[in-house]
């Protein structure tokens, strides 16, 4: 009772605002020492509000009975994060490939009496990039004043910023701070103390580190090389998982294949879906490589890397991956050629769709009614919608829907509690203030990965492939709580500034453009 009394009282959630504050801070600061300084604040508030919250759940009993061992476990941390971060100052570029490498990995710990999949080798390389960020910024001297006495934010309009990013920067700044607002009334309070820590602080500062890295043509491709390259192995699991019908991860997918006649592969991901998610946006990465370039070489290892990854979609079985992918293909041909010119294929695509559909209902799952072929979706959904009627305006505060959902529909199955469209979610959980800020914030980023993506092949990879996490997002789970869409944002916001900076083509500079013509944009 006095844990649960502490982490309703007013001293964690001032916490958690203070934390999305400073999360704030560093996606909004005018200059490196200020962002540098925010960024240090929250790295190092973020795990104090989460020692409190677990500081007597059963994965710290170990610290609780072994001090002296602890303790060790510390110094060599501290050890590896200090050696990473040498390595950082004196290669600034390799955060990039880390930071894409440790995406997809997932650690299990229990958290408030639940077991969550936390992304803790993320956490470790936006650790050590943080404080190389700061060291970086307290070595270099300070800019000197200018003659005319340019204030700090004209300074920064002088660097021609453009408009897309800056608003970008500011939607998800105010975001994070009306979550963590919201928060304050909310019914599941340690919920959303957990989502603030876990995912949209530490989040926002590798947004932060991904903006203000000097993107190059090179850099991408080391990027897009590493996820392709992670994407094949795991596939290769998913193979080895169908083959030997073993499930590595997640006992219930293991009960649920038992079920039914087929079988749904994960390989290292807790979730089907999410690892369907994975392989269809490498995938449109992958095919807008093969749209632009002209090696024919190059072209034939795509092509059979994108052979292997559709095999892998196949077999998890995810109809949201597949759409996701239909998607973001889609917006990949608009982008490459003229968008009338998609319009048939796609409609030729649908068409074919509608008609499997009602021609094979029983594969479909249409014959159990909507809700059963949604796997219980289509009650989510309408759970959803009737919260969000019950409190229009504000909600139930962030990270309420699960237990509020729960109160509404008590004899729901603990799995078919949590949302799975993120729309309804925030309108549940947020009102109509938070539906808002989530529809702008789509929007602009939208509009700032779009311009300027049509000869250029990274930054149309990369709108094709927010488009299709948007729609997946909207059918399955998650957005601001998966990294891949930071991620994504923050490398189209550099880009987008890169493309405004006119600079001498070099390797730490180079203009992304230039990949198209060279064929250094590969995979």
């Amino acid at each position: 009772m006095t844990v649960l009394a502490a982490l309703n009282g007013p001293v964690p959630k001032a916490g958690v605002i203070a934390l999305a504050a400073l999360a704030a801070l560093s996606l909004l600061g005018y200059g490196p020492r200020q962002r540098a300084g925010a960024m240090l604040a929250a790295l190092v508030l973020a795990p104090v509000l989460l020692l409190a919250d677990i500081w007597h759940s059963p994965q710290l009993a170990v610290i609780h009975r072994h001090p002296a061992e602890a303790a060790v476990g510390a110094v060599v941390l501290v050890a590896l994060i200090a050696a990473v971060v040498r390595l950082l100052l004196r290669c600034p570029w390799l955060l990039a490939p880390l930071i894409v490498f440790a995406l997809p990995f997932r650690v299990p710990i229990q958290a408030g009496g639940v077991t969550s999949n936390l992304l803790v080798p993320l956490y470790f390389v936006v650790t050590c990039g943080v404080l190389a960020s700061v060291i970086s910024a307290w070595r270099a001297p300070p800019a000197a004043p200018s003659p005319d006495g340019l204030s700090a934010r004209r300074a920064r309009a002088s660097r021609r910023v453009p408009a897309a990013v800056t608003w970008l920067e500011r939607l998800l700044a105010f975001y994070v701070v009306l979550y963590a607002i919201q928060s304050v009334y909310s019914v599941d309070f340690e919920k959303a103390l957990q989502q603030m820590v876990f995912f949209y602080a530490p989040f926002a500062l590798m947004f932060g580190l991904l903006r203000h890295l000097p993107w190059s043509a090179r850099l991408l491709r080391r990027c897009l090389e590493v996820v392709a390259g992670l994407a094949i192995v795991f596939a290769f699991i998913g193979f080895v998982e169908y083959a030997t019908k073993t499930i590595i991860l997640n006992p219930r997918l293991v009960v649920q294949n038992d079920l039914h006649a087929y079988f749904t592969v994960n390989s290292v991901f807790f979730d089907p879906d999410i690892f369907g998610r994975f392989l269809a946006l490498v995938m449109v990465a992958l095919a807008a490589v093969l749209l632009y370039l002209r090696r024919t070489r190059e072209q034939l290892i795509v092509t059979a890397v994108l052979a292997v990854l559709w095999v892998g979609l196949l077999l998890t079985l995810s109809r949201s991956s597949l759409g996701a992918l239909l998607v973001g293909m889609g917006t990949l041909a608009a982008l490459r050629w003229r968008p009338s010119r998609t319009l048939v294929p796609a409609g030729v695509v649908i068409l074919v769709g509608v008609v499997a559909v009602f021609a094979l209902p029983k594969t479909f799952g249409l014959n159990q009614g909507l809700n059963g072929a949604s796997s219980g979706r289509a009650g989510l959904i309408s759970g959803g919608i009737h919260m969000f009627a019950q409190r229009p305006g504000w909600g139930y505060g962030s990270g309420s829907f699960v237990t509020q959902y729960r109160r509404e529909h008590p004899d729901t199955a603990s799995q078919l509690a949590a949302s799975h469209t993120i729309a309804v979610t925030i309108a549940a959980e947020q009102g109509l203030i938070g539906e808002l800020v989530y529809v702008a914030l789509v929007l602009m980023a939208l509009f700032m990965l779009v311009q300027g993506a049509r000869g250029d092949p990274a930054r149309a990879a990369l709108a094709a492939a927010f488009v299709a996490l948007v729609l997946h997002t909207n059918l399955y789970a998650d957005f601001l709580e998966d990294p891949v869409t930071w991620t994504v944002l923050g490398i189209g916001a550099a880009l987008a500034a890169l493309r405004t900076r006119p600079r001498p083509a070099t390797h730490a500079t180079a203009p992304v453009d230039t990949a198209v013509a060279t064929g250094a944009g590969g995979a």
